[in-house]
């Protein structure tokens, strides 16, 4: 897969699915984004990629290597069906889909995401990064 530059359009929105796995496009986006000539910006895989790393029973090493070595999505979901606990997909999907602003994280995540501030109808984790998206690059993704 070619690198990507995410200082110049985001990383595909958390909603997206790839063969039934949440948030799959948008992490392959950011591990492009971390090959030889790519640009991470503000993403990191950390956070929610991790997590669906540990949930579905593979590293972020290995996946980068999947990325590398793939020549489409198509890939990296064949490559996931047989390296991954494809049962886990749902569960991961219902965490993920369950994570909202809570007294907990509201002041860090206002701080990082300054759309969630100024709109309390984001309740959701997921539609806080794609209002923030949105916001810094007038994406319509």
């Amino acid at each position: 897969m070619e690198p990507l530059d995410l200082t110049k359009l985001p990383p595909r929105p958390p909603h997206e699915e790839l063969d039934g796995l949440i948030f799959l496009p948008r992490t392959i986006d950011k591990l492009r984004a971390s090959l030889p000539g790519g640009n991470r910006g503000d993403y990191s895989i950390a956070g929610f990629s991790v997590a669906m790393f540990e949930t579905i029973g593979v590293s972020e090493e290995q996946m980068l290597g999947a990325v590398l070595e793939a020549a489409t999505d198509e890939d990296v979901a064949r490559w996931l069906r047989g390296h991954a606990d494809t049962a886990k997909y749902a569960v991961f999907k219902t965490w993920l889909e369950s994570r909202e602003l809570n007294d907990e994280n509201r002041e860090r995540l206002h701080k990082r995401y300054p759309v969630c501030a100024r709109d309390s109808a984001l309740i959701k984790l997921i539609d806080i990064l794609r209002a923030d998206d949105r916001e810094c690059f007038a994406s319509p993704r």
